[in-house]
């Protein structure tokens, strides 16, 4: 099966690279402030974590550790300390994503990342591995969590390319790996692409409120859906 598709529309974490290991380095440091101790081999079980908003994620975690309801802002802060300097880096692209990218640029397809990550600290994942040349468009949050859900950046990103109409609108696709990608799209209008490959599972991209209108195990299968 193939769709062609305009706009083509992907998350960052767990969709474009995977950054599991970044992240969630950068959670416990922000935990261990607040006398929170998870080990290294306890991390993996925190996946939740992934995908959601950086404060919506601290918000679950507040209720299982009964942090108070200010500690937020100042976990989201802590969070930064490692994060910013080291934490982002932790990172790798997953195989054949940067081929795909290029493969898309080169078909005069409009690409561009919707991720609910702070927009500059999206910009500089995307430069520190040489694929923001692929992008036309890097829409992400503000730091003070404004346009964090991602129908938000979804409709911030197509109010950029001026497709904001119900006919553009039907020429676009969001490619992305938890629920959040699939309420998202359905929420703003536009088809949903989930991938197997991230964090989120078959369940969760097809049994919530919305499902995905496509499912793709790999990056292989991904390519054959949008070239």
């Amino acid at each position: 099966m193939r769709i062609d598709k305009k706009y083509i529309l992907f998350d960052l974490d767990g969709t474009v690279t995977d950054s599991k290991r970044g992240i969630l380095k950068s959670m416990q440091y922000a935990l261990k402030s607040f006398g929170v101790e998870i080990k290294d081999e306890e991390l993996s079980s925190y996946s939740f974590f992934l995908g959601p908003p950086l404060r919506d994620s601290f918000e679950i975690l507040k209720n299982r550790f009964g942090l108070r309801a200010k500690d937020t802002e100042t976990a989201v802060a802590k969070y930064r300390e490692y994060f910013v300097p080291r934490g982002m880096f932790e990172n790798d692209l997953y195989p054949g994503i940067e081929n795909l990218l290029e493969k898309l640029k080169n078909q005069g397809k409009i690409v561009i990342l919707a991720t609910s990550k702070v927009e500059m600290y999206a910009e500089r994942i995307l430069e520190h591995f040489d694929i923001s040349k692929y992008f036309d468009i890097i829409a992400g949050s503000e730091l003070d969590g404004r346009r964090s859900k991602k129908c938000d950046v979804i409709l911030y990103a197509l109010e950029q390319c001026k497709a904001l109409s119900d006919e553009e609108k039907a020429k676009a696709a969001m490619v992305g790996d938890r629920n959040h990608d699939i309420i998202g799209a359905a929420q703003a209008g536009i088809d949903s692409v989930g991938v197997l490959y991230g964090y989120g599972s078959r369940e969760e991209l097809i049994e919530g409120e919305y499902e995905a209108d496509y499912i793709v195990k790999d990056v292989d299968e991904l390519s054959a859906l949008l070239i």
